[in-house]
This record gives C-alpha cells, structure tokens and sequence, in this order.
C-alpha cells in the first residue's frame, strides 16, 4: 500500500461477516447473494447489506463491476493484506513503535514467533541478495 493512501480502519461485525462471505467466494458476489448467505445466521435488511457493501467500495476495501442492473463484488486484496496494513496503522499511531513492537512479540505463541524469525530471515536474505546484485 502506498505512503500517501490512507490506511484502513478496523472493520465493524458487520463489514467483517460481508469480507468473509467475499474473500470465501470464487467469483463476485451481488448484493442478494451476500444477503441470502448472511440471512443464515443474521436478520438483515437487503438495503443494509446493500449500504455495508457501498461502503466497503468507497473505502476501496471491495472492488465492483456491473452486471446488468446489479453490482457484484469482490474483495479488493486477500484477508492477510488487510490484516498487515491494519497492524502497520496501528503501529503508526502507537507512539513508540519500538515498544508496541516489543509488548506485540511478547504475547505471540511459541508458533506465531517461529514464523516472525522465518519471515525476518527471508527478509535478510532478500536484502543481502540484491546487494550482491546491485
């Protein structure tokens, strides 16, 4: 994402169940599809899912296309992506990036951990790559 674009925010119970039913999706979704699948555990208007999901355009978390008379979306970047530039923002309004960092690693399990020194490597070993490189 770049510098200049502004980060997202957290999203509210309800913009979370519609990126669920979008990321889970093969294909973009209409409205009425997004509000039959979430008529099965939610009573929802068809005009609040259809609200949620402009929403979720304007804030450039969805992508949509015409389909006739209808609009069909899709999610704009995998989940995972989401998820880092929220933390990313997070960080950036933390104050002290160094100690949210360290208090985050502190509460990370054994396996979340492993996985943290595994992406740093990968990061160091690209790094040194592209001086030998350039």
């Amino acid at each position: 994402m770049a510098s200049e674009e502004k980060a997202p925010r957290p999203l509210g119970d309800l913009e979370r169940l519609v990126m669920e039913r979008l990321w889970a999706a093969p294909t973009a979704l209409t409205v009425r599809e997004v509000h039959e699948q979430l008529a099965d555990t939610r009573e929802l208007a068809y005009t609040t899912v259809m609200t949620v999901l402009d929403r979720l355009a304007k804030k450039k978390l969805t992508e949509r296309e015409r389909d006739g008379k209808a609009w069909r979306y899709r999610a704009a970047s995998p989940r995972e992506e989401l998820a880092a530039d929220l933390m990313r923002d997070a960080l950036d309004r933390a104050g002290d990036r160094r100690e949210a960092l360290v208090r985050f690693v502190g509460q990370v399990s054994d396996e979340e951990a492993a996985l943290l020194r595994e992406a740093l490597g990968r990061l160091e070993d690209n790094a040194e790559s592209e001086e030998r490189a350039g």
